[in-house]
Formats: structure tokens, C-alpha cells, sequence
């Protein structure tokens, strides 16, 4: 579908009836807003909308109906699954201009903020009380509050505060015909049938489009201190969690960790020294906030006499605390600067991990012998980023092609386990065909008729998760 193939009287509309910067069809435009940070797809959008206001959107998707036309819902666009491309000549509706945050309110620890408002600028406007929406992860300086609530998204603090739907008390929501639904405000409890609101978290814009949220807030955490081990495997990762989960001297924050090929990619993007004069074969990212100074400081003494890690290094203050955040945070970046990674967003029950991993040499053994696998993640929630990295000689299509063979043998094993094919990053396009081994029939027909219930017409995000 090309840019002229927009019906004429759609675009009248258009133009009579919304600001003169309201859409653009500017080639650039067209090929930044129309993808999202996966590079699989190639993006062909019709057209671009910027609305300023929910009554923009609102009045927007009742012509998409009347007209049958097809949108994608936009916002920070830094999805890994293709739940943001257009790649049909949709109409991208980007919130990147609906960024008011409201007042916090400091009696009920809540903020109303606009879908386009940035991770990272609610937790600076929120700071500023105290408080803080403890929803977290490498790309809080460009998603937005709409594609996390849209996503569920997870992030580093996971094992500490859960993911995003629970820390969202209201949504505005403007459906697939144009009607604007307000789902449970700033109501703590509301005992009033289904809630709705939990329909629209984590639908990936199938269902309607988020355009504002009531977010719910909490206390900023007190001193945390931010630690990095070396250890030798992944088992060793283990091993250490579950020593850590054990120990009541702390709360943990997060419990990160990567390998050594994850760290050698980070060096060649980023040019970093590495964290410790020996290099091992993982290493776990470590935050905590603690209830006993004391019995921390012996638990961490105890680490090395007991074998558990081989180095470590506490942070000493802010800046050196970043730095050895930075070593995290800067892999996913780094992996698709360097080269082209198959990503796969895997998560098992925390106590299954151990059995888990245990088998999954095997499957890299059988389906990517020699090939180089870089490992990261939360472990602390159970989630495993499964980065295949293209080898050099080889074609993007035939690697592409190989993955997707690979895949299933994966998410079997994943299956086997009682896993999930998608911890974070939804299914989107790239794990559309596989959503059946984590959903079982009759889920994936519930799933269906409520997307034909909320949108008749299937123009919203059309493609994406389940076809109606």
C-alpha cells in the first residue's frame, strides 16, 4: 500500500478537520516512525498522525473505521518483537506529542500522565516529591508510558516492585470505533465486575489505544548498593541467587547478569576497560538495599571463602554505582551495533531455572554449534535474553531462515518447563507463530473473540498477536 492509496476523502478529512502538522508523509518520517528497534521487518507506512490530545485520537480512529483503515498505535517505539512496524501501508498513530504529566498527587502517591510522557521523565518529575514510579529497564530515555502499559514491560526491578500493570490504577482508552473509555481512575478498589482496565495492559495496541494512565507511586527506595561479581558458568549465577534470596540482611533491587561474550560486544561498542583484571564467564549485577549493615558486610565476606564468586567489586557512590549499571545496561545496544542478534525473551518459574538451563547447552549444541550465543538477564524474575548473533559470512536471509527452524526446539524446552516463549517483550510479529506454546487452544480462541469484540474490523495493530 503506497501513500496514495489513503482514500481522498479520508484525507479531506484530514485536513479540514485537524492541525496542518497533524500527518506527514515525509519519506524519512515515514521509515523512522513506521519500526521499532527490531530491523527484521521493513517498514512501509502510509502515513504518519501526531495527535496533541485523547479528542485527536478519538476523532482520528472513528474516520480509520468508517474508512476501514488500517493503524499501528506508536510510542517510544524500543519493542524487540515488531509489535510497533508498519509493514502494509498502515497509518502510524504516534503519542510522542502527548506528553503532559499531571500534579502528583502527594495524599494518594499517584500522577496522571499522557501516553507519550518518557519513562525516565516521570521518575525525574516524580522524584522531586520522594517518590517514584518504580517502573525501570535500559530504555527508560526514550519508551514512553503508553508502550509500557501497552507491552507490560518488565525491566531490571522486577524481582523487587512486578511489572507494570501493577502500578497503573486508571487508563484512558480510546477503542478501535472511536469511543474514549475511562477504566477505574484513581481508585485503589474497585469491586465492580471484570476489570477492564487489566484487558488493554499488555495487549500490545490490539485492543485500543492508551492515551493517558493513572500511575501509581511509591517511596523512593533508601541507599542501595550496587555490586558486580565475576563468576565462573551460568550455574555459578545460580547458585549465587539463591544464596542472596536467602539472606535477610537486604532487599534486592535487581540481580542482573551477562556473560563474557556480552561483555566483549559492550568493550567493542562502547570501548569500555574491562570491570576486572581476569576475565571470567559471567558476571551478576547485584543491587540491594540494606536492613542490616553488618550481617550484609559478613554474607559478603563470606562469598569469596565459600567459593561462590571469584572477584567482585562494591560501587563506591553514584558515578562508580552507573558505571557498573552501564555494563547492563548498554548490552542490547551493543549487541545490534556490532552485529545482527536473533533475540529470544524467554522466562521460566525462578525455581525451575537450574533444571532449565541445564538442558539448554544441548540445544545450542544441536541447533547453533559454534555459533556465538550471548546470554543476559533478570534472573532474579526468571527472565533469559537469548541473543544469537549472525556469523559474519553468513546472509541476513539465510540466518533468518535458520533461526526460525531453530526456534521451535527452544520453545519446546521452554514449554517443558512450564515457561513463557515471551517474559517482556511480547509477541508482536516475531513470535506470533509460536504463541501456542505458551497459550493452550481454548486461551488462543478467548483471545481471538475478544479481538473481534473490541474490533470488529481488525484495524488496529492488524497482524500482531492473534488474527482474529
Amino acid at each position: 500500500m503506497s501513500t496514495a492509496a489513503l482514500p481522498a476523502d479520508f484525507l479531506q478529512a484530514i485536513t479540514e478537520g485537524f492541525p496542518s502538522d497533524f500527518l506527514t508523509r515525509e519519506p524519512a518520517e515515514l521509515l523512522e516512525y513506521g519500526r521499532d528497534w527490531t530491523r527484521v521487518y521493513t517498514p512501509a507506512p502510509a502515513a504518519v498522525a501526531l495527535p496533541r490530545t485523547t479528542e485527536e485520537v478519538a476523532r482520528l480512529l472513528a474516520l480509520c473505521h468508517q474508512h476501514h483503515i488500517a493503524v499501528v498505535p506508536s510510542g517510544g517505539r524500543t519493542g524487540l518483537a515488531g509489535g510497533a512496524v508498519a509493514t502494509r501501508g498502515e497509518l502510524v498513530l504516534s503519542l510522542r506529542r502527548m506528553t503532559r504529566m499531571g500534579p502528583v498527587d502527594l495524599l494518594g502517591n499517584t500522577v496522571r500522565v499522557q501516553a507519550g510522557a518518557v519513562t525516565e521523565a516521570v521518575h525525574h518529575h516524580c522524584a522531586e516529591h520522594g517518590l517514584t514510579w518504580p517502573v525501570d529497564f535500559a530504555s527508560k530515555g526514550s519508551s514512553t508510558v503508553g508502550g509500557n502499559i501497552a507491552t507490560n514491560a518488565g525491566g531490571v526491578k522486577v524481582i523487587r516492585y512486578g511489572l507494570t500493570r501493577q502500578w497503573v490504577l486508571g487508563l484512558q482508552v480510546v477503542t478501535a470505533q472511536g469511543e474514549v473509555l475511562e477504566l477505574n481512575g484513581a481508585l485503589e478498589k474497585n469491586n465492580t465486575g471484570t476489570d477492564l482496565r487489566q484487558l488493554f495492559i499488555g495487549s500490545e495496541g490490539t485492543l485500543g489505544v492508551i492515551t493517558e494512565a493513572t500511575l501509581k507511586l511509591t517511596q523512593l527506595p533508601g541507599k542501595q548498593d550496587v555490586f558486580l561479581f565475576a563468576v565462573p558458568d551460568v550455574a555459578a549465577v545460580l547458585r549465587l541467587f539463591r544464596d542472596a534470596r536467602r539472606q535477610p540482611a537486604f532487599s534486592i533491587s535487581a540481580y542482573e547478569f551477562f556473560t563474557d561474550k556480552c561483555l566483549a560486544r559492550l568493550q567493542r561498542h562502547r570501548t569500555l576497560r574491562p570491570p576486572f583484571e581476569s576475565p571470567s564467564g559471567c558476571y551478576v549485577l547485584l543491587e540491594v538495599e540494606a536492613k542490616d549493615a553488618a550481617a550484609a558486610e559478613g554474607w559478603l565476606g563470606s562469598l569469596f571463602e565459600r567459593e561462590l564468586v571469584t572477584d567482585g567489586v562494591q560501587a563506591q557512590g553514584a558515578a562508580q554505582a552507573a558505571e557498573l549499571w552501564a555494563l547492563r545496561e548498554g548490552i542490547s545496544e551493543s549487541l545490534s551495533a556490532t552485529g545482527l542478534p536473533h533475540k529470544n525473551d524467554i522466562s521460566l518459574p525462578v525455581a525451575g531455572l537450574e533444571a532449565f538451563c541445564a538442558e539448554l547447552e544441548a540445544v545450542f549444541s544441536a541447533r547453533y554449534p559454534g555459533w556465538e550465543i550471548c546470554l543476559f538477564g533478570h534472573i532474579g524474575d526468571g527472565n533469559l535474553h537469548v541473543n544469537v548473533m549472525k556469523p559474519d559470512a553468513m546472509d541476513k536471509a539465510e540466518f533468518l531462515a535458520h533461526t526460525k527452524q531453530a526456534d521451535p526446539t527452544m520453545f519446546a524446552l521452554v514449554q517443558k518447563h512450564g515457561g513463557s516463549i515471551s517474559a517482556e517483550h511480547g509477541i508482536g510479529l516475531l513470535k506470533k507463530d509460536y504463541l501456542g506454546y505458551s497459550r493452550a487452544p481454548a486461551e488462543l480462541a478467548l483471545l481471538r473473540a475478544l479481538k473481534r469484540t473490541l474490533d470488529p474490523q481488525g484495524i488496529l495493530n492488524p497482524g500482531k498477536v492473534v488474527d482474529a
